[in-house]
């Protein structure tokens, strides 16, 4: 069993990081996501935000480690529940592959929370438990998949920001509409002059 941490610090409200999160995918930087399924989605009597969703994705497993697991099928299925709390301002996600788990397993959880000294920083931290079972050398598997995380989560968090990107320029030019197409009474008394 390998364990995996990360803790990363966003320049962003709380809310922004959020919203960018639950619209993540799909996008350029991780492009093995290849689809989202909401399976379930519901708000509880405390307000929390309760999904649970279903990703494809394609791993691009390395030829060595294809050879050692003796599989060459790369499209994987994993099991994605979350909830937000915006009352208490947290996001907590939780993820399981639910393909190949005779072999390997992957447990991941994400927690978001506003930084405790600035309100328009946000906090991720992550965690990965991977096990590999039943092959030679699962420890060195352990440790490949390990850094296949590590950059993997180098790349969501890119995706974030071009998520926020994105969310902010549709905001802008939802608001360049909004002040091209609004006409106050005293502009529309001096056109009709």
């Amino acid at each position: 069993m390998k364990i995996w941490t990360s803790e990363h610090i966003f320049n962003h409200p709380w809310e922004t990081v959020i919203n960018a999160a639950m619209q993540k995918y799909p996008n350029p930087m991780n492009p093995s996501v290849v689809g989202v399924d909401v399976l379930d989605r519901k708000v509880d009597k405390q307000g929390r935000l309760h999904s649970k969703r279903l990703l494809s994705t394609e791993w691009g497993l390395p030829s060595i480690v294809k050879s050692i697991i003796g599989n060459t099928r790369t499209c994987t299925y994993v099991q994605e529940q979350s909830v937000v709390d915006p009352n208490k301002k947290s996001f907590e996600l939780q993820s399981s592959n639910i393909t190949f788990t005779n072999m390997v397993s992957v447990d991941e959880r994400l927690t978001y929370k506003p930084h405790p000294e600035d309100p328009d920083k946000t906090i991720l931290t992550q965690e990965a438990i991977i096990s590999v079972k039943g092959v030679s050398l699962s420890s060195y598997l352990e440790g490949v998949m390990a850094s296949t995380i590590s950059t993997n989560a180098g790349k969501g968090r890119e995706a974030m920001e071009w998520v926020i990107r994105r969310l902010n320029a549709e905001i802008e030019e939802l608001a360049a509409t909004a002040r091209g197409t609004i006409r106050t009474p005293m502009a529309a008394a001096v056109t009709e002059k």
